[in-house]
């Protein structure tokens, strides 16, 4: 059980981080904001980027926030999976 758990967990966390990047690299190309798929992914990510866009400062024009934001899921995606195996261990 603990462990499709932890599948389901890493699945979940594995589509955020990606969803992260593919906004930065958005931000590289002309695109249509308002298409469904790519204002799909900005509604998604955005309530996880802004709080971290407000904390990291830019650095001469780059926002480095993205790195932070992919970080901290990873250091997320640890905890909730420890705490899953303590959970499951008894």
């Amino acid at each position: 059980m603990s462990g499709l758990l932890i599948q389901i967990v890493n699945i979940a966390f594995s589509v955020l981080i990606w969803m992260v990047i593919i906004r930065c690299l958005l931000s590289f190309i002309p695109h249509n904001p308002y298409q469904s798929i790519i204002r799909f992914v900005y509604e998604v990510t955005e309530p996880i980027m802004a709080p971290f866009r407000r904390l990291v400062p830019m650095l001469g024009g780059l926002d480095l926030s993205p790195i932070v934001v992919v970080l901290a899921l990873e250091v997320v995606r640890w905890a909730v999976i420890r705490v899953i195996l303590m959970i499951f261990r008894f």
